[in-house]
């Protein structure tokens, strides 16, 4: 490989190149001469032909790999809630199998009250925006709207399509506090 060092005016003192020590040299390179030294042997060749099949072959199989990982790893986590949510139906059955529990939910529930025991139902315990509204009468008379109807068609399934949230349509009045425990 030739050296080459940089001209003497280079080095001389005259011009400094900023960043520098005054006594430093600048080396050139000759590209050129760099490649013209690197030889390829047929061996070489036939090796760096391996390399790149053997890319062209395991990446897409690594990649399927940590596919299959992560379609485990979900996997594995349902297989995890669905343990809790056995565990916590097996713990409900328990507590319907105990004699208070059920007498308890039966008067809660369906208000079942023991021979001799008066039981008080408050009515119109509701705050008042939870009140069931009452529906606007139906008329007899048909009643012509000036609205595009194409346009709010177009509207309402975007809308739709945007939404953040599904909420369970509500049925009647709202609970005001849902409570924790499940339903059977």
């Amino acid at each position: 490989m030739a050296k080459t060092t940089a001209p003497p005016s280079a080095v001389s003192g005259g011009s400094r190149t900023p960043g520098r020590a005054p006594g430093a040299e600048r080396r050139q390179v000759d590209v050129r001469a760099w490649l013209g030294g690197i030889r390829l042997s047929g061996f070489m060749v036939i090796m760096l032909g391996l390399v790149v099949l053997a890319t062209f072959v395991l990446v897409p199989t690594f990649g399927t790999y940590l596919d299959q990982q992560q379609q485990i790893e979900a996997l594995e986590q349902s297989v995890q809630g669905s343990r809790e949510e056995v565990a916590e139906l097996e713990a409900e059955s328990d507590r319907w199998k105990d004699p208070a529990y059920i007498t308890t939910q039966a008067r809660e529930r369906l208000y079942y009250v023991r021979p001799g025991e008066v039981v008080y139902l408050v009515d119109n315990d509701l705050e008042a925006a939870l009140v069931p509204q009452e529906p606007d009468p139906i008329s007899d008379e048909v009643a012509e709207t000036r609205t595009d109807w194409m346009a709010q068609l177009v509207r309402s399934v975007t809308s739709a399509g945007m939404a953040d949230v599904i909420r369970a349509p509500t049925i009647g009045v709202p609970d005001p506090a849902p409570s924790t425990t499940p339903a059977p």
